[in-house]
């Protein structure tokens, strides 16, 4: 099961993460919210992040905390 949050407004979110390639080569892990389940869903909030949110627009962020 994908890891939920629901932001102030009621609106619920579900963490994903996926490896994106940047220029040079170089792979980076990235992680971000989404309204529905898709591949790349994770169970927990990786260690060392937390959950905060967009105080204009209510979408839920990871911070390193």
């Amino acid at each position: 099961m994908a890891y939920t949050h629901e932001n102030s407004r009621g609106q619920t979110y579900y963490l994903h993460s996926r490896v994106t390639n940047l220029r040079g080569g170089r792979q980076q892990r990235i992680y971000f919210f989404a309204k529905t389940i898709k591949d790349g869903a994770i169970d927990a909030v990786p260690d060392g992040y937390i959950v905060s949110e967009n105080q204009r627009t209510g979408l839920p962020l990871l911070k390193k905390g």
